[in-house]
């Protein structure tokens, strides 16, 4: 079929380059696009023409639709992957790029703008028969109404934006008492964020896992899901690790969730690649949450289990191509695990390291894939998120992709800037991660109790973390299930200027 002569990508770093390497791979011309900052990166260096949209803040450059269409105009590019992040969900962005005469390479503006309004996709997954957590389906229009249903769904809730996402415009509310101020800490902090402080409220699922499905649509009326992935493992409601397959999805299981997401699929009207996310609760129950209208960070993994190359199949799509696998078809080998590399510091609070990458050894051999976006000599700019890139280990079996990431995590080497690798070393050798054993709250328990048994003070996030597992495990009268001894951290000793360490700095 024919495919489309050039293609912008509008984004940066490791997912820049992954688009532009499906490029090469199907024979289209690439271009990228950079803002000062970004002179030099290596998205910007693989691409076959790279056109500069502006300064380094973001909103003068990666976020401007106007920036973005002129270098697609002096590029002639006739398609645009947005990648993830930055204009890949907005709405405004897809149309413009349809009205200017360009192929957008993902679902329509119609589709992102409902699965955007997490009120919105919530009564349209409702009328198409998808189980969702209990809560209200519209925003809460008082302060009485939200304790009046506060107090029907059952304490706790968890307040949530109607525009959010990646963790943001969220509270846990354990009582009547605390309603009012968390209602208007909500709304200040979606309204700040999003551009509007719509809140809806949802019943707070104890030690719930975060499961999610890849779908594929086609514009031919034929839909299929890649399985699961696990992303469970996380950090303040950011993933950390993930997985696919996910160690507690059985095959009937998998099954109903496939075709739960399939439904989701039906009520956006979907077109492309796109991503169902749940919640499962301890008794396997599982809620529709949102759904991701573009690419996934931890997209690799699946590609790695199932053999099918998610952005190909996103052009292909684009193109006006018809998905060529059944549902049938779909065959998952194996275990993969990704970890997402950060230039962070885990002693100082994760807060972002920027700075020049002085060395770079990254791990390779069997079953070893690193998505990168980083080269040796390259400065880490502080005005993007941090991310290096996305590690990712396959293996026959679950425990065989464990050890195989572990060795590859011992391989890689960064110098110059710091780090969270050491973070992975840790996760990695858990007796709870290795046995499938966690939650969601799983990262920051751990890292609050290994801080206070270091006898360092507790940020309010770790503390209210530690008191929201506290009382979870008092009304279950249990201790938690991850509370075991902290291992003795080796982040003090690695990674520290003049150490004697592997690493003298990550």
């Amino acid at each position: 079929m024919a495919y489309f002569d050039k293609i912008l990508v509008a984004n940066r770093g490791e997912i820049a380059v992954r688009v532009i390497r499906a490029c090469r791979d199907l024979g289209i011309r690439s271009v990228a696009v950079y803002s000062d900052a970004d002179e030099g990166a290596l998205h910007a260096r693989m691409a076959d023409e790279a056109y500069r949209i502006g300064p380094a803040p973001s909103s003068e450059s990666y976020l401007s639709i106007a920036n973005v269409l002129d270098a697609a105009t002096r590029s002639g590019a006739s398609a645009i992957h947005p990648g993830y992040g930055f204009l890949a969900e907005n709405a405004g962005f897809a149309r413009a790029v349809e009205e200017s005469g360009r192929t957008f390479i993902g679902p329509s503006a119609a589709s992102i703008a409902l699965m955007g309004s997490k009120i919105e996709s919530r009564r349209a997954v409702s009328d198409h028969g998808v189980a969702m957590v209990p809560g209200t389906i519209d925003a809460l229009t008082s302060d009485d109404e939200a304790l009046r249903m506060a107090s029907e769904v059952g304490y706790p809730v968890m307040l949530k934006a109607s525009a959010g996402g990646g963790g943001k415009g969220m509270r846990y509310v354990a009582s009547q008492a605390e309603m009012g101020s968390a209602l208007r800490t909500t709304r200040a902090e979606a309204r700040a964020a999003f551009g509007e402080d719509a809140v809806y409220i949802e019943k707070f699922i104890e030690r719930p896992r975060h499961i999610e499905i890849q779908v594929l649509a086609d514009g031919h009326g034929r839909a299929v899901h890649l399985g699961e992935r696990e992303c469970t493992i996380q950090r303040r409601h950011q993933k950390v690790i993930e997985e696919c397959p996910s160690p507690v999805v059985d095959s009937d299981l998998r099954e109903r969730m496939g075709r739960a997401a399939l439904r989701v699929v039906e009520a956006a009207r979907y077109r492309n690649a796109g991503t169902v996310e749940f919640l499962v609760d301890t008794d396997r129950n599982f809620y529709f949450l949102e759904m991701n209208t573009r690419l996934q960070v931890e997209h690799a993994v699946t590609e790695a289990v199932t053999g099918i190359d998610l952005v190909v199949e996103q052009i292909r799509i684009a193109a006006g191509g018809r998905l060529d696998i059944s549902q049938s078809e779909v065959v998952m080998r194996g275990s993969a695990i990704e970890c997402r590399v950060y230039a962070e510091d885990p002693d100082n609070d994760f807060l972002p390291s920027p700075g020049r990458i002085a060395a770079l050894a990254a791990p390779s051999g069997p079953g070893v894939r690193d998505d990168s976006g980083v080269y040796a000599g390259w400065r880490v700019p502080i005005e993007y998120d941090p991310l290096i890139s996305k590690l990712v280990a396959w293996g026959p079996t679950r425990d065989d992709a464990i050890r195989r990431m572990r060795r590859a995590v011992a391989e890689y080497r960064i110098a110059g800037i710091r780090s969270n690798l050491a973070l992975f070393r840790e996760v990695l050798e858990h007796p709870d991660f290795v046995a499938g054993d966690f939650d969601t709250g799983f990262i920051d328990r751990w890292l609050a109790r290994r801080r206070t048994a270091a006898g360092e003070p507790l940020s309010v996030e770790d503390r209210d973390l530690a008191l929201i597992a506290a009382a979870v495990s008092h009304a279950r009268g249990r201790a938690p299930a991850n509370d075991r001894p902290a291992p003795v951290s080796r982040w003090k000793h690695e990674g520290r200027p003049g150490s004697s360490g592997p690493e003298r700095s990550r």
